[in-house]
């Protein structure tokens, strides 16, 4: 590379030189900033959005364009506002259970690296060096809404000794500690703080201050919103009175740390603003809230040539809230945490309980000096280094203490099974006593002594590394940011990246580089961890019980009185004991809450699964399951702070599901000393009988406990014989959450594990409750008692006999239904990124909807219920409803239905149903007649006058204004703009309804959307061929259409199946929208039944016909916050002119993840609600996960108006919206824009047989068979009709409101008020939350839905704006031929999409007949080459990050390594993660390994690499991949297409292949064998490399030594089967025939 690249890459990156200016008191700063009160020069800007020609804003200018930003000024003197940030908390001290409320405040991810000297020598170069890769990293932070402060961005590094020296003076070194302080702006105050720290310090009397040194900064680069809290900065220089140093030292300042803090907390005035960024003798940490580009300028220290480290730590931080909070920026105190912790809240609750066994040596019984550890106000990533620095300073190591907390997957690992057994066994002890911080995490560490990093155990950030000649160690979360990849070619020794559950480290000491199996493989030998593990056993295998327990009637009764219902028993539990999975189902939930239902529901009702979308992604638990683990354990878990062997559980549970003969076995376990509690309460109403129980109940438990018992079985068996009427059963959820906090709070909890014992439990929603609340295990007998009856029933047998169910055992049956439980709760788990069944416990990942806080506080402290609702008396009244259905006047013959899944007569009320139906068709003459007026209010008067079912039926509008003319109000047009239909894939819905949907919401000027699967072409261009008829030959089952219809989606989704997804789709959107969660199954992928892919659709799609496509939760370029911004930027780079809005749907803490979708640049976000209809979704997803719109859209307005973040983006509403009030109500919450789903396909003729998923829906709506599709009734105006309905009834509603438009009442939250409607349940309701507005006056509704598309140029530099020369678009409009060479750094990304995005809008995918061979040198950003199209050619000399060729159609794309290198390519990586996600069509060649999931959703596109990290090939349907060298774990899950080629010189690959669908062979076929060589020759003729010039010129030695990866769909093609073979196979079928 040239120096002049080197200089361009480093101003792209915002490194000018800058002029130091003189300093500056940060009190004087504020005071100057508060006159001023405007902005700085050159901080502002004019942006015409949508226009190339506008100034485009570089690095240093904005994160985002900016759009009336809010101004906040700093008050002189004012105090920080740190609350959620201070060092520890009085109510944490207090109530030692995390509030989910507070955790959801602080979410993040980031880019994080490292850069060291092997050898310990400090040198200046490295801290400069460290600054520019930090300020190369921009774009994976976040700013602000004033588009300038930072998000965070640090380093941690060594303590610049000359620095301190020259302030203080000398002192011996070695003795010595300092510590970074953020202090108190008011000089009164800081005074104060300083006094206090002084006196601690004092009183403790180990450690005498040496000095303190105020620490230099330039605040004129401090952004306007940090700089209203920016602290007041100096380091405290501290000396040991005993001569401690070392370790010894570190422990002693952590102490003395702790004490301050402590100290602090009960200062009020100091307690938002003191806090220690680090105080060490060996490192410190010099962060805050700023742009990774003005670290270095900011603090004047790092300009300085004398300060000088061996070492340097970096993160820039991307927070989902935009709340200046200095202490939350990273680097931490050891750690720096790219990434997110899932299951945070059972860790700070499991930290929290383990205090009260905390003992060390180390601290000589000083342990409670120390507490509390954890704080739930601090972010993720703060806890797990607080939890990481106490293990540190207690005596572990780095590497240790990391494996130890952040475990690889080491079940299913064939080779560290085989090869490091000894690690497997210290994976396996520490399972047992701690549980994973689970979730996405790119980890970079350092205590000054050691230096490394980590990757969690899915691989979930990128991580590479590169070593140089010079003993240089270079770790980041992308390759490029110094920008020498050419011009250092020749002094690298070798690059790699950090996969799965990989860890590299440094022992500055030593100077020795340890890679994953070297460190795993010491720290295993450290301790003797194999024999401690032998005293654990598996729970010995005990067949399930071989006959009813019960007899029918009374089976029968205690279903009934646990609240089964007798769909319950059909559609749930004997489905699961059939086919050993979930039911599917179809439609949403269209019932009402639990809370405002007439009828009583079980407990689990309330609760909603928490899901992830946006910060953190979810897992894949088809494809992916290797990485999970449902491995439960029972016992005590003793002092992690000094293990040995006593400190085990003893019994291992491989699943979490206990038949009842293994509960028989556990309970007589001697190491256990069970003790079962009955959980039941005297029936008859008293006040405080079901609280007094409870309480009973926990006071049990703990004498128990204390008495040596290490297991409680919570049993609601009855204690003698048969149930008593008089004694129902405490709600089985409330007794484990009320036992698990009271153990808890005692101090006991670690002392002992909870086993349920429960009529209550049959579906997965119930285990996944019961778990997350505190319990080891379940034992659900009644279910399995169900299971066994439903077996030994004279129908079953008929049923057997006649082939209609299959023949199944008493034992099997059992064994399905659990089989069922388990798949679902690694469903649920997965859902919310979480791995492991230990993380999961106690963690509480649910959202409570309709229980008051009596209920809460007692049973499930923590957890977030914000519409309050019923109370411990009520809620035992609800329990007393269901245990008199036990005990009839006449005796049971069946149980009773309650319609919760499919609407009946007096059963529960289906808003969806039948008779709506009718009346909505009749009102807009469905099949073409003209619309009907006074039908349409006999249609409203049926909506209006029927049972309460969501939260907005609740609530009465009350203008404020007395009403006006209708004549007054905007016009329906305007209001019919703002109307979109939801995501219905083609496929889900057939053909014509998905046609009929955009001609209708085309011609009243609204928005369909196409949903997941792509779009014919001939729906690109106006229909032109109508006949009289209303008929077109283009779309033969349509009628009503007119000449000038446009059957094109304007709104086209982009979904993590990536089906259909290419240039020419996405050039024919408006909008383009990424659906991150959709409401039916928020955390999980689309699903579409094979019966229902057919030919037509399975061409669109580009996968093979009749084979499921279900595809993978929203995961693969969604990791995290960042990752979604460079999907953002991705489609505005290829399509500029479309917005791209983000579908989320409602959950609690949906207002911090829009905060970060905003920031991401995104132009709309919609907010689903939990009722979404869909084509098909397991029952327990469309049941139980999701929260309504109502609250997920008032929560996502107000924190976008808080954060001065709402003008950016455009809010749409969706689910259930049937009318025009929904409009209205929607409005008041604050929607501009309002979908429509369910309702639209039953305006086309759906009358909801609630059939979609069997692909047999008998008005052809909904399905793929031919013969019903001629049934389709519906016509484009049968939509139009039912919007023109819609906007009328909001224009009147209005008019009677005092309004004229809706622009007047977007947020006016205020103009609603809770209605007096009494609800059966309770009256203790409160919507307080969705009345109070929040008002945003910058910006009108319709401004904000008319501004221009956000454009990339503000998020860093376009090049493909600057290959885009008049020249190149004339080649291009021309179809001819150009070569093109340019630079490249990482802040390039997304090259070549916007010049494939020109093409397809000319030629579309495959037209044009040109060629454009454009070579890149250097190191390109992420999604190099995305969406490459026919006829482009890229080839890149250098290396590449993650994304490389997603969504590439056509074309070829070249990636090999710069002259002058001197390692060994084959062996090294050179592209990221994520290659070729989607692709279509086009060719990748590539010089070296990539990282992991290769190819994976690869449909038709073909590839040569050198080697690959796991998932390699996931989920792939068509295409070819030749993998040269060695590849991870799981390669070809979920393969339904294509073939791979995989090179095995270590015999290794059988052992990695998931063979669950494809199998291996070798390579027999000539055309097969011609396929294969013809790929590696054209590899090595356009990339050079080495190891295919070997394979060809020994082809029949290598040959021998590839298999072929097969699935079944390929199984007899050309490739894979020889001629002979093929002959053989013949004649072996006829002579079998």
């Amino acid at each position: 590379m040239s120096s002049n690249l080197i200089t361009h890459a480093h101003r792209l990156c915002g490194h000018n030189k800058v002029r130091v200016p003189q300093e500056k008191s940060v009190a004087q700063a504020h005071r100057a900033h508060a006159k001023a009160q405007a902005p700085r020069v050159g901080k502002t800007c004019s942006l015409r959005h949508g226009s190339r020609s506008s100034r485009m804003l570089g690095p240093r200018d904005s994160m985002v364009p900016l759009i009336n930003t809010r101004r906040v000024s700093a008050v002189p003197g004012r105090r920080l506002s740190w609350t959620a940030c201070s060092a520890s908390s009085q109510d944490h001290q207090n109530t030692p259970v995390s509030d989910l409320n507070v955790i959801l405040q602080e979410r993040d991810a980031c880019g994080v690296g490292l850069i060291a000297n092997m050898d310990n020598e400090p040198s200046h170069k490295i801290l400069a060096d460290c600054l520019t890769a930090l300020g190369c990293m921009e774009h994976r932070g976040g700013c602000s809404a004033d588009n300038d402060s930072g998000d965070g961005a640090g380093i941690l590094c060594q303590i610049p000794w000359k620095l301190v020296s020259d302030s203080v003076g000398s002192f011996d070194q070695n003795c010595t500690g300092v510590g970074q302080v953020f202090l108190p702006v008011d000089e009164a105050e800081r005074a104060q703080a300083k006094e206090l720290i002084e006196s601690v310090l004092g009183q403790e009397g180990s450690l005498k201050v040496v000095g303190w040194r105020s620490v230099p900064v330039d605040v004129s680069v401090v952004g306007e919103y940090a700089l209203a809290t920016m602290p007041h900065i100096e380091q405290i220089i501290v000396e040991s009175n005993k001569g401690l140093s070392g370790s010894a030292l570190e422990a002693e300042l952590l102490l003395n740390r702790k004490l301050i803090e402590s100290a602090v907390t009960a200062k009020p005035e100091l307690v938002e603003s003191t806090y220690f960024c680090s105080f060490s003798g060996e490192t410190i940490v010099y962060k805050g809230m700023l742009r990774s580009v003005v670290v270095g300028t900011f603090y004047l220290d790092l300009q300085n040539e004398d300060f000088v480290t061996s070492f340097c730590i970096y993160h820039r931080r991307f927070s989902t809230n935009t709340t200046p909070k200095w202490p939350l920026a990273q680097p931490m105190r050891v750690l720096g945490h790219n990434g997110e912790i899932n299951t945070v809240q059972g860790n700070l609750n499991w930290m929290a309980s383990r205090e009260s066994v905390f003992s060390s040596p180390v601290w000589d019984g000083r342990e409670k000096d120390l507490l509390p550890i954890c704080n739930g106000a601090m972010s993720d990533s703060a806890n797990l280094d607080r939890t990481a620095e106490l293990l540190v300073r207690s005596g572990r190591e780095l590497d240790e203490t990391l494996m130890l907390l952040v475990p690889e997957a080491f079940r299913n690992h064939p080779t560290l099974s085989r090869n490091y057994p000894e690690v497997e066994d210290f994976y396996k002890y520490y399972a047992g006593i701690q549980e994973a911080w689970d979730g996405p995490a790119l980890l970079v560490f350092s205590d000054g002594k050691q230096i490394g990093a980590r990757l969690d155990r899915n691989g979930l950030r990128p991580a590479r590394y590169w070593e140089t000649s010079d003993r240089t160690l270079y770790v980041a979360s992308e390759v490029g940011v110094l920008g020498d990849v050419l011009t250092n070619a020749e002094n690298v020794v070798s690059k790699g990246r950090l996969g799965p559950g990989m860890m590299i480290t440094t022992d500055l000491g030593s100077g020795k580089f340890n890679v994953n199996s070297e460190i795993a493989k010491k720290v295993a030998n450290e301790r003797p961890y194999s024999e401690w593990v032998a005293n654990q056993r598996e729970l010995a295998k005990v067949n399930p019980l071989n006959k009813c327990q019960m007899s029918s009637g009374d089976c029968l009764a205690l279903q009934s009185a646990s609240g089964y219902s007798g769909e319950d028993i059909t559609m749930v539990i004997e489905s699961m004991a059939i086919e050993g999975k979930e039911p599917t189902f179809c439609m949403g939930d269209d019932s009402a809450l639990a809370v405002l239902s007439e009828r009583p529901h079980m407990v689990y009702d309330y609760f909603k699964q928490r899901f992830a979308q946006v910060t953190n992604p979810a897992i894949d638990p088809l494809r992916e399951g290797l990485v999970l683990s449902l491995e439960s354990h029972l016992g005590a878990r003793g002092n992690i702070l000094e293990p040995d062997g006593n400190t085990l559980p003893p019994v291992v549970l491989k699943n979490p599901v206990l038949m009842e003969s293994e509960l028989e076995e556990v309970a007589k376990d001697k190491d256990l000393s069970a003790v079962t509690l009955y959980t039941r309460f005297p029936a008859g109403g008293a006040p405080g009988a079901l609280k007094e129980s409870i309480q009973r109940l926990c006071q049990e438990a703990a004498e128990a406990v204390e008495g040596g018992s290490n297991l409680i079985i919570l049993s609601d068996r009855p204690e003698e014989g048969s149930i008593d009427a008089d004694s129902p059963a405490i709600p089985a959820l409330v007794a484990v959450g009320a036992v698990h906090h009271h153990l808890i709070a005692s101090g006991l909890r670690m002392k002992a594990s909870i086993v349920s014992d429960t009529t209550q439990c049959f579906s997965t929603h119930h285990v996944a409750c019961l778990i997350a609340y505190g319990a080891s295990a379940v034992c659900p007998y009644l279910a399995l008692e169900s299971c066994r009856q439903w077996r030994d029933a004279p129908r079953t047998a008929k049923l057997m006999s006649s082939g209609k169910v299959p023949a199944l055992t008493m034992e099997q049956v059992q064994v399905n239904f659990r089989r069922a439980l388990n798949a679902g709760l690694k469903k649920i788990l997965s859902k919310m990124g979480i791995s492991l069944v230990s993380s999961y416990c106690g963690a509480q990942i649910m959202e409570i909807y309709g229980l008051g806080p009596d209920v809460v506080d007692l049973a499930f402290k923590g957890s977030v219920s914000r519409i309050g609702g019923l109370s411990l008396d009520e809620l035992a009244q609800e329990v007393e409803t269901f245990w008199r259905k036990g005990f009839p006047e006449k005796e049971l013959t069946a149980v009773a239905k309650f319609g919760f899944y499919r609407p009946a007569a007096g059963l529960e009320y289906h808003s969806n149903n039948l008779e709506m139906s009718k009346l909505l068709h009749t009102a807009i003459g469905l099949g073409g007649s003209a619309r009907d007026a006074e039908a349409y209010k006999i249609y409203k008067q049926h909506i209006d006058e029927a049972p309460v079912t969501t939260l907005r039926n609740m609530l009465d509008v009350v203008s404020d204004r007395e009403p006006i003319p209708l004549e007054e109000v905007e016009d329906v047009a305007a209001i019919m703009e703002r109307f979109c239909t939801g995501g219905m894939s083609l496929g889900a819905i057939s053909r014509e309804t998905h046609e009929c949907i955009a001609v209708a919401m085309n011609r009243i000027g609204g928005k369909s959307n196409s949903g997941e699967g792509g779009e014919d072409v001939n729906r690109f261009s106006k229909i032109n061929n109508v006949n009289g008829d209303g008929e077109s030959e283009t779309f033969p089952n349509l009628k009503g259409l007119e000449n000038g219809d446009d059957a094109r989606s304007a709104i086209k989704q982009v979904a993590s199946g990536r089906f259909g997804v290419t240039p020419g789709f996405l050039m024919n959107a408006e909008q383009i929208e990424i659906k991150v969660a959709q409401g039916a199954k928020p955390g999980e992928g689309g699903q579409l039944p094979g019966q229902k892919v057919s030919p037509y659709i399975a061409g669109l799609r580009r996968s093979k016909p009749g084979v499921p496509l279900i595809s993978p939760p929203p995961h693969h370029d969604i990791y995290s916050i960042e990752d979604l911004a460079q999907l953002i930027y991705d489609l505005h780079q290829v399509n500029e002119a479309a917005k791209v809005s983000v579908k989320l749907v409602g959950e609690v803490g949906i207002g911090t993840v829009a905060s970060g979708v905003a920031k991401a640049n995104a132009d709309i976000i919609q907010v689903s609600g939990h009722d979404g209809g869909t084509g098909a979704s397991p029952i327990s997803s469309i049941k139980h996960a999701g929260g309504p719109w109502e609250l997920g859209l008032a929560e996502t307005h107000k924190t976008l108006v808080q954060n001065g973040l709402r003008d950016r983006v455009v809010l749409r509403a969706d689910g259930g919206f049937k009318c025009g009030h929904d409009v209205i109500q929607a409005a008041l919450l604050g929607s501009d824009e309002f979908g429509f789903g369910t309702i639209a396909m039953i305006s086309t003729g759906c009358f909801m047989a609630r059939i979609c998923h069997t692909n047999n829906c008998p008005v052809g709506v909904a399905s793929q068979r031919e013969e019903l599709r001629r049934r389709f009734p519906g016509t484009p105006s049968d939509l139009v009709n039912f919007f023109l309905h819609v906007a009328e009834e909001v224009r009147a509603e209005l008019a009677e409101m005092g309004y004229k438009s809706l622009d007047d009442i977007v947020g006016k939250a205020h103009l609603m008020k809770q209605s007096s409607t009494a609800l059966a349940k309770t009256s203790k309701l409160d919507l307080e939350y969705l009345t109070t507005p929040e008002l945003s006056d910058e910006m009108t509704s319709t401004e904000r839905r008319t501004q221009p598309t956000h454009q990339n140029g503000p998020m860093g530099p376009v090049l493909d704006d600057e290959i885009l020369t008049p020249e190149v678009v004339s080649c291009i409009e021309n179809s001819d031929s150009m070569d093109i060479s340019t630079p490249i750094v990482n802040v390039h990304r997304s090259v070549g999409a916007r010049i494939a995005g020109q093409i397809a809008k000319q030629y579309g995918d495959a037209g044009f007949g040109g060629n454009l061979n454009i070579t890149f040198e250097g190191s390109a950003g992420q999604s190099f080459g995305a969406f490459n199209i026919g006829g482009m050619n890229l080839t890149l000399v250098g290396e590449a990050n993650d994304y490389v060729g997603k969504g590439m159609c056509g074309g070829e794309i070249v990636i090999k390594p710069p002259p002058g290198t001197q390692y060994d390519t084959s062996r090294s990586t050179i592209c990221g993660n994520t290659c070729l996600y989607g692709a279509t069509g086009g060719r990748l060649l590539v010089n070296g390994r990539a990282g992991e999931r290769f190819a994976v959703r690869n449909s038709f596109a073909e590839a040569v690499v050198e080697g690959t990290g796991d998932h390699c090939c996931e989920y792939m349907t068509g295409g070819t991949i030749v993998v040269l060298g060695p590849v991870g774990r799981n390669v070809g899950a979920g393969m339904t297409g294509g073939l791979t080629y995989i090179l095995d010189e270590g015999e290794t690959v059988l052992s990695k292949v998931n063979s669950e669908i494809v199998k291996c062979k070798r390579v027999t076929s000539p055309v097969g064998e011609k396929q294969l060589k013809d790929l590696i020759t054209d590899h090595a003729e356009k990339t050079g490399s080495t190891k295919a010039t070997e394979i060809l010129a020994n082809w029949d030695f290598y040959l021998k030594k590839f298999w072929q990866v097969v699935p079944p769909c390929e199984a007899g093609s050309p490739e894979v089967v020889s001629p002979q073979e093929l002959a053989n196979l013949e004649t072996l079928l006829t002579f079998s025939t």
